[in-house]
């Protein structure tokens, strides 16, 4: 079976992102990371056995993230692995579905975008750098 953009990522909003580390590391024994405030205050959440390069262990894990809750992003994301994210984005529109902006880079990793669908879920892509395997790297 090839690979057809899989989910690969969970994103959280917060209105308080260290009451929501303590709350999900108490209740399910996840792991948090602060980036800090030059990546946007971004938790990187470790919910799976990783290795030595902090890859999950187990196929069909993902890790995920929390992030400062606001307006445009309320409620829980998925975050889908593309190939070529402005070949994605074009199917998206095409779709009915609307782009949120432009790709952003986020270092090391690839190009990102949120979209909404057509029931106004929010969702994201990424475009890993050539290398680069998400299914293997916590984002």
């Amino acid at each position: 079976m090839s690979k057809k953009n899989p989910v690969v990522h969970f994103e959280m909003p917060a209105e308080d992102t260290n009451r929501m580390s303590t709350f999900y590391n108490s209740a399910f024994g996840w792991e948090t990371k602060v980036l800090g405030e030059e990546m946007g205050n971004y938790v990187l959440v470790t919910t799976t056995e990783t290795d030595e390069r902090q890859m999950p262990v187990t196929t069909g894990c993902i890790n995920g993230g929390f992030y400062p809750k606001t307006p445009e992003a309320p409620h829980p994301s998925l975050v889908i692995e593309v190939e070529n994210i402005n070949d994605i984005i074009k199917k998206i529109k095409d779709a009915g579905g609307t782009v949120l902006g432009e790709p952003q880079e986020i270092p090391g990793f690839g190009m990102y975008v949120s979209f909404n669908d057509t029931e106004g879920n929010r969702v994201s892509l990424m475009e890993p750098f050539m290398g680069v395997d998400t299914n293997q790297v916590n984002l």
